[in-house]
C-alpha cells in the first residue's frame, strides 16, 4: 500500500485536495478531522484537556476559541496541549492505516498540517504540498469565522514558510486555479506516485 503525505500551510486548500484524492480511490485521513472528533462531546481529548485547562469544556465538548486564546501565544501551554493531543492523533492514524490495509486500498493519503515541522516527510512514499499565493491564503483564512490578523500571525509563526514546504515536496499542487485544473494536477501526481510504487527503505 502506497503512503502519501499531504500538507500545506493554513488556507492553502488541503481539504479540497484530500477530497480529490478520495475520488481517485485512495483511502484518506485528515489530522484536523481527527482532532475535531476528539474535541467533540464524548471525544477522547475532552477529559484530559479539561483537566489541564479548566474552563475550556462547554456542554461536554472543547470550546476551541477559548482553548486557542490560552495556548496560541504561550509556547509552554501549547506544548502541554500537544503532549495530550499528539498521542491520541497517532492512535487514530494507526487505526486508520490498519483499516485501509484490510480493505485493500491501493494508497493512503494522510493530510497532516505540520508534516514537515514534525519531521515526518521520510515516513511517506511521496509528499504532496498544496500551495497558493500569500494574498490568496490571507483572504481565505481571514474570511473564516472568528479568525483575526493576530490569530493568523500566531498560527503562521508555528508553520514552516510555504516556499520551504514547496522545496521539500515531491509534487506541488496549486489551489489558485480553476477546480478542474487542480483536479487534473492531483490525478497526474497520483498516477505518477502509483506508477513509481513504494520507496525502497
Amino acid at each position: 500500500m502506497i503512503s502519501i503525505g499531504l500538507t500545506g500551510s493554513i488556507g492553502m486548500g488541503k481539504s479540497t485536495a484530500l477530497k480529490m484524492f478520495a475520488e481517485l480511490g485512495a483511502a484518506v485521513w485528515d489530522a484536523d478531522d481527527a482532532v475535531h472528533r476528539m474535541y467533540a462531546a464524548g471525544g477522547a481529548a475532552v477529559a484530559p484537556i479539561g483537566a489541564a485547562f479548566p474552563g475550556v469544556v462547554v456542554d461536554g465538548a472543547i470550546d476551541r476559541p477559548a482553548l486557542a486564546k490560552i495556548v496560541l501565544n504561550d509556547p509552554d501551554k501549547l506544548k502541554t496541549l500537544e503532549a495530550i493531543v499528539h498521542p491520541l492523533v497517532g492512535r487514530d492514524q494507526a487505526g486508520f492505516l490498519v483499516e485501509a490495509a484490510a480493505t485493500g486500498a491501493p494508497a493512503v493519503v494522510l493530510d497532516i498540517p505540520l508534516l514537515f515541522e514534525n519531521g515526518a516527510e521520510g515516513l511517506f512514499d511521496a509528499v504532496v504540498v498544496v500551495s497558493a499565493p500569500e494574498d490568496v491564503q490571507r483572504e481565505r483564512v481571514l474570511a473564516r469565522t472568528g479568525m483575526t490578523e493576530e490569530k493568523l500571525a500566531a498560527i503562521l509563526a508555528q508553520q514552516m514558510p510555504d516556499a520551504e514546504k514547496r522545496a521539500g515536496a515531491d509534487y506541488v499542487i496549486s489551489s489558485d486555479q480553476p477546480i478542474d485544473a487542480m483536479a487534473d494536477d492531483i490525478k497526474a501526481a497520483y498516477d505518477a506516485i502509483i506508477e513509481k510504487g513504494p520507496k525502497q527503505r
